[in-house]
């Protein structure tokens, strides 16, 4: 990490009330700060230097891109929080992975724990792993890289991508998984697109979206 260097772009605001604001993480930028001066740049800081009320609710890996919702106040931090817990929130990200998937849609359903030696590596593990499950839906396959749609029901850590690692496709310009030609790529191909969850306040449902910049 200490070659962290942050896009330093102007913060993309999509939806802010009096209750929540929902945000655009650009790749390659810390969702909360890492250990050291150097890694306080992140998405927490920036959104609290426009909205300084606001509160972690969840997070994105530093290279994945896309939507993150953060609470206004400690009501909406602990109504979202329980809604993410209770896996209420319908989660929808897009990634381009290495070669040509077989078949339109499936499932992985594979535990996942920290693979303490490797760390922060991920790997899948039947005896120890915390249920992990994965939907996916091909968008389009090429001879070299398909282009799918991942709705994670669990929320683990590295959970698509070393789901997508086990279905022999691992996500393209992922430093941890990917290898060779895999990895040669300007960023790591994994954007969160959207997210649908329950107003803290009125209980209505919402819903937010990205477009992926890939």
């Amino acid at each position: 990490m200490s070659d962290y260097d942050p896009p330093q772009t102007p913060l993309d605001v999509l939806h802010e009330d009096h209750e929540i604001v929902v945000v655009n993480k650009p790749a390659r930028l810390l969702s909360v700060p890492g250990k050291g001066a150097h890694l306080a740049d992140c998405l927490l800081s920036r959104v609290q230097e426009a909205f300084p009320t606001a509160l972690l609710v969840h997070r994105l890996d530093r290279d994945t891109s896309g939507v993150m919702v953060f609470g206004l106040t400690p009501h909406a931090q602990r109504h979202l929080s329980k809604q993410f817990e209770e896996r209420k929130v319908k989660k929808t990200y897009v990634a381009r992975v290495a070669g040509r998937i077989g078949g339109k849609t499936g499932t992985v359903d594979l535990p996942l724990i920290v693979d303490w030696p490797n760390r922060p590596r991920q790997k899948v593990c039947h005896e120890t792993g915390k249920e992990a499950v994965t939907d996916w839906r091909v968008l389009k396959a090429g001879d070299t890289e398909s282009r799918v749609r991942l709705m994670p029901r669990t929320g683990r850590s590295h959970q698509l991508r070393v789901h997508m690692l086990s279905l022999g496709h691992p996500i393209l310009g992922d430093p941890l998984y990917a290898d060779g030609a895999a990895l040669d790529h300007p960023r790591m191909m994994l954007h969160a697109e959207e997210l649908r969850l329950s107003h803290p306040e009125s209980g209505r449902g919402m819903s937010f979206r990205a477009k992926a910049p890939f």
